[in-house]
């Protein structure tokens, strides 16, 4: 821990914000005085932090005392060396650092979703295996919603006007809003966020920054860093930065795109690929894994009742579990590249996934594809939307249940965590349902 008091002693940092990640991905935690978090080195928070729905909720109370301890017991919350990350649009000098989650008795807790990833990679570490990935983050830009009735609309530009029609690629679209973009770039080079490319994806308003790859729970903790950071800027410039899956009628959806590679510890080569240039073995199981249980853990990918609203017919989300060589149409893309890149891409997951929870799921289902030999389907050609094998859960409810009832996918994971995670989902759910949308107001009221 004295590499984080000296790195708070570099910077002249005044005030630590103290984070964690939920289910859904929102930062909790406390924020306190320097010199009191070099004091204490970690804090405590209650364990249900941990399971607190979107709206702040928590499960009924049966299941409230089965997921935690009924004493509603303390947990030690303990900061990451190399999660530490300036706050530079802060007034003061503020540091926000990744905390790790532990039991009194120092023993991870289950129920934190960076734990999780931490678990998932330590069966790959124990395989002398490596993973490397690259996210890609899709979001919108809109006009400040205050009225959660009314439709998004797209935010004013630079020109005075708003953006009309669809821009993709467009590099003047961009430039619309080159002032909001350039803060990204400062604070995220202030932060050490590994971003790359900027592009117009195909929505109104529509964004996508690519991110560097690299070791993935760096990235994970980057793209969790990455939204706070966006949201942050868009702020400033009297607009709004929104993650949602399907944020707007009509508009396509926003995608959080996962490339995965593992590399060997010891020699750094790409397992996927061998001496001749060619794939392995282990690449056509981890595909294979990726087809078999990825629509089993769907809700990790596609956490929320509007997470579906992406997979229609029509739109440009993957609806089945095809792969292709350089085809934007199936659920796993393999790039063009030179051989030692070789890598797929999980193009299943929604922008508001929580990373640390949609990278575990990624490893997780390649992971136990390679440990069961599988063999993954033909590659496919052509346009997958096309084809009639549906094979993914387009709805919530279906996909919890698909998720609870797998026993390989649970053991894997751990109980514990599905069953807290799943009973938070479906409280989430049966929330939704108490609330009577326009559609129904628009088209029943008056109808039936």
């Amino acid at each position: 821990m004295e590499s984080i008091k000296a790195w708070i002693k570099k910077y002249n940092i005044t005030e630590v914000e103290c984070l964690i990640a939920d289910f859904t991905g929102i930062a909790r935690g406390k924020i306190m005085p320097a010199n009191k978090f070099c004091q204490d080195m970690g804090i405590r928070l209650p364990e249900a932090v941990l399971i607190q729905t979107v709206t702040g909720d928590y499960v009924a109370d049966e299941l409230y005392y089965k997921l935690t301890d009924p004493a509603e017991v303390d947990i030690k919350l303990l900061p990451d060396p190399n999660a530490a990350y300036l706050v530079p649009w802060a007034q003061e000098p503020t540091a926000q650092i990744i905390h790790d989650v532990y039991d009194k008795h120092d023993n991870p807790i289950d129920l934190s979703p960076r734990n999780l990833l931490k678990k998932v990679l330590k069966l790959y570490e124990d395989k002398g295996w490596k993973p490397i990935i690259a996210p890609e983050l899709e979001f919108y830009l809109t006009k400040t919603n205050i009225n959660p009735d009314h439709p998004l609309e797209p935010p004013v530009g630079r020109s005075g006007r708003q953006e009309t029609g669809r821009q993709s690629f467009s590099i003047d679209a961009v430039n619309e809003f080159d002032p909001l973009f350039e803060d990204v770039y400062d604070y995220c080079e202030a932060q050490g966020l590994d971003v790359d490319t900027l592009i117009h994806e195909e929505g109104t308003a529509q964004m996508e920054i690519n991110f560097q790859h690299g070791d993935a729970l760096t990235l994970a903790d980057q793209v969790f860093l990455f939204k706070r950071t966006v949201r942050e800027v868009a702020l400033k410039h009297n607009v709004t930065a929104t993650f949602m899956a399907k944020p707007i009628t009509d508009e396509p959806g926003s995608a959080m795109h996962i490339h995965l590679s593992v590399h060997d510890c010891k020699t750094g080569q790409n397992i996927f690929n061998d001496e001749q240039g060619s794939s392995t073995l282990l690449f056509e199981s981890f595909i294979g894994g990726l087809q078999k249980y990825i629509p089993s853990a769907m809700p990790l990918f596609a956490p929320n009742v509007n997470s579906y609203r992406r997979f229609l017919a029509g739109e440009s989300a993957p609806l089945n579990v095809e792969w292709g060589v350089d085809n934007r149409t199936v659920a796993f893309r393999v790039p063009e590249s030179l051989p030692e890149n070789r890598r797929v891409e999980n193009r299943l997951a929604g922008a508001d996934a929580n990373p640390y929870l949609a990278v575990a799921g990624s490893l997780i289902c390649g992971y136990m594809g390679m440990l069961e030999n599988l063999k993954s389907t033909e590659p496919s050609i052509g346009n997958a939307h096309e084809l009639e094998n549906y094979s993914l859960p387009l709805s919530l409810e279906h996909a919890l249940m698909g998720f609870e009832q797998c026993k390989p996918l649970c053991d894997m994971l751990g109980r514990k965590f599905v069953d807290a995670y799943v009973a938070v989902k479906e409280t989430e759910s049966e929330n939704f349902k108490r609330i009577i949308s326009s559609w129904e107001r628009k088209y029943l009221l008056l109808s039936v």
